[in-house]
């Protein structure tokens, strides 16, 4: 949608690692790193499919299929270098009173879980109609 609508809409993604579900942090640290290296939905994508294989050498087998600069990445997990954007994301969830993902923001309107495409094209092309109003 984000294609079909360009200039028209804006996609911003925030990390909220899940506290209670094992390698959830490091599979932040993961995303963040490959964002890093211009592959963060590569690295997403992997991240769901292989869900719940999170663990250290299962992130670095994504990234070496995924061709990241492995030293680098591996250097980054290791030393939580995304701990202050990790931690911006979820100082915001809790501010938002957010606390399941996923969860979006369409213009203030808050969509919690797993939603389809025309629920969401539904919502933005309304806000984008209120937008040609003002």
């Amino acid at each position: 949608m984000v294609k079909e609508l360009e200039g028209k809409v804006k996609l911003v993604i925030k990390f909220f690692p899940y506290r209670y579900r094992d390698y959830a942090r490091i599979a932040a640290e993961a995303a963040v790193e490959a964002w890093k290296q211009g592959k963060f939905a590569e690295m997403h994508e992997l991240l769901i499919k292989n869900s719940p294989r999170l663990d250290r050498e299962s992130l670095i087998g994504y990234a070496k299929e995924l061709n990241l600069d492995l030293e680098r990445f591996i250097k980054a997990i290791d030393n939580q270098e995304g701990a202050s954007i990790i931690e911006r994301d979820l100082k915001l969830a809790k501010e938002l009173d957010l606390y399941v993902t996923p969860a979006f923001y369409i213009n203030g309107i808050k969509v919690l879980g797993v939603r389809d495409y025309d629920y969401f094209k539904e919502i933005i092309l309304k806000e984008l109609q209120n937008a040609k109003k003002k």
